[in-house]
């Protein structure tokens, strides 16, 4: 009798694992939050102090700060899902290659930034500041310009005095206008831009895009509501010397997380 027992135990075939979606949920999630958290910490040290900041914070202070922001972070959030679309469609290619290139360009950008900031000058960044006082000072002109030949009117607003307009339109102003354009043709090919097609190719895009815009959303607010004086009190060399060291940091994590992991 006990044979038998022993024989029908033997016989028994072990249950395999049962994989439920609460798991394939929790690596999903750990995808985003690390994308999120990756995205975020990026977009801070590339864009503080850098020229889409000095746009913002030098057009709030001769501007409706509102209207500023509006074109501003609709500028950012164009070029953020852009990146996102332009780094997503590099997943065709094997992630395990996506992956360590990405490694490489994020090895790449650090020991750049971190060469970049440590010949900089402490009061590094006014130069660049100047020249995006000039640009701004070369489109006032023009609508100056425009305002002559279209009649007197609001130039912050864009609105004539002969025909009132709603709230509304002032989102659809010159100045509107203004901080759209140069705000996107300033991060075209910004080194947040490419850092952000990077990072769509080896993590969630879903968790790059929230993170990347609201990034941008805070470098952007923090400029309008701050303007000059936090412009001015910013220490570029600081921030690229932060910025280096935290691209390093996720260059090195690739030692330590595999390809294939989701996150």
């Amino acid at each position: 009798m006990a044979v038998r027992k022993v024989q029908d135990w033997k016989g028994v075939t072990p249950a395999a694992p049962v994989h439920t979606n609460e798991d394939a949920a929790t690596q999903t999630n750990l995808g985003f939050v690390h994308a999120f958290v990756a995205a975020i910490s990026v977009i801070i040290v590339s864009e503080l102090g850098d020229k889409t900041f000095f746009i913002a914070a030098i057009m709030a202070m001769r501007y409706n700060r509102l209207t500023v922001l509006a074109g501003a972070m609709l500028a950012l959030g164009l070029m953020t899902c852009l990146s996102v679309l332009f780094g997503y469609a590099t997943t065709v290619i094997p992630r395990v290659y996506t992956y360590y290139v990405s490694t490489v360009l994020f090895a790449i950008f650090g020991i750049r930034m971190l060469r970049e900031g440590l010949k900089m000058s402490p009061d590094e960044g006014q130069e660049e500041l100047e020249e995006v006082q000039a640009e701004i000072k070369k489109k006032d002109e023009e609508l100056q310009r425009t305002k002559l030949l279209n009649g007197p009117g609001d130039v912050e607003s864009g609105a004539s005095t002969t025909l009132p307009q709603k709230k509304w339109l002032h989102f659809i102003s010159p100045i509107f206008v203004q901080a759209l354009t140069l705000t996107f043709l300033a991060e075209w090919g910004d080194r947040s831009q490419l850092t952000t097609i990077v990072l769509a190719a080896r993590e969630d895009p879903y968790g790059v895009a929230v993170g990347g815009t609201v990034g941008h959303s805070l470098c952007t607010g923090l400029a309008v509501i701050g303007g000059r004086m936090i412009a001015q009190k910013i220490s570029v060399r600081t921030v690229t010397i932060i910025g280096g060291i935290v691209f390093l940091a996720f260059a090195f994590s690739a030692l330590f997380i595999s390809p294939d992991s989701g996150f």
